[in-house]
């Protein structure tokens, strides 16, 4: 009779015990969502110009203008980096109109800076400070090696500049890892197909030797494979933003985003990349219905979509 009714009560037990893992299960555990949303205590931005503050305020793009003053409103029309901290309620110092007393943002993006740039950056955060498991970590770099490896095109060969495309990604891959293995918390982003931006359009214009959107597309490609391929895959460290799939989708599909202009560049030419501002744009352009700012620069709408696809990884990756 003891027997009978302690097996009886094992199998309970283990039946509880299954219902109970199904139900996390069924919650999001075992790594595929949090249970306790992820709350930093400090973001890092490196990268390109697409996700920069400078210390005037100014950002490349579309800055938005006090409607008082006529001077540069650095808290509207906001980068990506900037709508991603501004989600957990931090700012960078470059622009801190709340007069925070010390900004939990620190930002190291730069106009112009590659893979290689990106690199050397974290030596420079890590020769004096650390990562830790509070520390969101978001990266968007690329673009310009895409248009330095095209640039070299056709005395290089289509075949080589594919290859080093294949290891700059990886290159970047390895800083994401390298950040993740310091016990930060990462959020890295593909790079938009190069090919569909005005720079590409005009390319594919100009140029008739082979179709050099398609070919810049195909870097942009090889570079976002290789990154991806080479990013620890543990589901918990390392959150990714697939900045391609959403830029493509614009493209394809105009009115999903707002946008009426997904070919041309809002800025006018004659205005320099951080100077641009609603009152310098080219005639019927519009900062919220234009794709591009530029010629490989986002306009405020995509970097803020951008911006709360970011956010919405960072509190959903399991870090």
């Amino acid at each position: 009779m003891h027997r009978v009714v302690s097996q009886k009560l094992k199998r309970g037990l283990t039946l509880a015990a299954v219902a109970a893992a199904a139900l996390i299960a069924g919650c999001g555990g075992g790594g595929t969502s949090q249970i306790d949303p992820f709350v930093p205590t400090r973001i890092i931005a490196f990268g390109d110009e697409s996700g920069t503050i400078l210390q005037s305020g100014k950002k490349y793009g579309i800055n938005a203008l006090n409607t008082d003053t006529k001077q540069v409103e650095c808290s509207l029309n906001a980068v990506w980096t900037q709508q991603l901290a501004a989600g957990f309620g931090f700012v960078y110092q470059q622009c801190n109109t709340s007069f925070v007393a010390l900004p939990q943002g620190v930002m190291y993006a730069a106009a112009g800076n590659k893979v290689a740039d990106v690199r050397d950056k974290i030596d420079q955060h890590l020769s004096n400070d650390r990562f830790g498991p509070k520390d969101l970590v978001a990266i968007m770099v690329g673009v310009n090696d895409i248009v330095e490896l095209y640039k070299q095109f056709p005395a290089v060969s289509r075949e080589s500049l594919l290859g080093e495309a294949k290891a700059r990604g990886k290159l970047l891959a390895e800083q994401a890892n390298r950040i993740a293995n310091a016990n930060g918390r990462v959020l890295v982003a593909t790079i938009f197909e190069v090919g569909q931006t005005p720079f590409g359009l005009k390319e594919r214009e100009q140029q008739t030797d082979i179709d050099r959107a398609l070919f810049l597309d195909e870097l942009s490609t090889a570079f976002n494979t290789a990154m991806r391929l080479n990013l620890l895959n543990d589901g918990r460290l390392v959150g990714l933003v697939l900045v391609d799939e959403t830029i493509q989708r614009f493209v394809r599909f105009p009115s999903l985003g707002g946008f009426t202009n997904v070919t041309e560049a809002a800025c006018r030419t004659d205005v320099a990349p951080q100077d641009c501002t609603i009152e310098t744009l080219k005639p019927d352009a519009s900062d919220r219905s234009w794709l591009w700012a530029g010629d490989t620069l986002l306009g405020p709408a995509a970097q803020q979509q951008i911006g709360n696809l970011a956010l919405s990884r960072a509190k959903n990756n399991p870090f």
